[in-house]
């Protein structure tokens, strides 16, 4: 079944009145782009509504009123999170990461896309080999080739040792 809605008519609406809704709501609030999102929002519902809106005496009254109850409500909103910040303090500061991450982050980052894919998905999500050449659709040696290469990759870029023997987790 169709959406029944009038479409011209809520265009015709929406063009006319608009305008001035925006700049009540900008009036009441202070703030442009609050007062466009809640605007927005206001004719949002007015369309998901508008059959019965359509006929109201003042529909541009109702979304003016939607807008209101909007733009009030992100006010008290932010008047709660002011007094849980004023209650609480401001946050413990989180540290950046360390330099050491920093370089392993880098070193990652510098990988070729598919040995960066199959490192993250064998050492970041823990899966078998054989899991990663399924979901990326590739044969198990060409996951072992990657992983060996990407090893190899980020010890020499992190200055480690590598050693002849490494083995990857089937």
């Amino acid at each position: 079944m169709g959406d029944t809605r009038d479409t011209a008519g809520f265009d015709t609406f929406y063009t006319a009145t608009a305008r001035r809704v925006l700049h009540h709501v900008y009036a009441v609030c202070g703030d442009l782009g609050d007062a466009q999102d809640v605007v927005q929002e206001a004719y949002a519902r007015a369309w998901q509504r508008w059959s019965t809106i359509s006929v109201y005496e003042d529909p541009e009254g109702w979304v003016r009123l939607v807008a209101w109850r909007l733009a009030a409500s992100r006010w008290r909103a932010a008047k709660r999170r002011l007094a849980a910040f004023t209650r609480h303090g401001p946050s413990d500061p989180v540290p950046g990461p360390g330099p050491d991450r920093v370089a392993v982050i880098a070193a990652v980052r510098a990988l070729p896309e598919a040995q960066r894919r199959v490192v993250v998905l064998h050492y970041l999500y823990e899966q078998p080999v054989a899991d990663i050449a399924a979901s990326l659709g590739m044969p198990v040696g060409t996951v072992k080739s990657h992983l060996h290469r990407a090893r190899t990759a980020l010890a020499a870029a992190l200055g480690e040792p590598t050693t002849e023997k490494e083995t990857v987790g089937a």
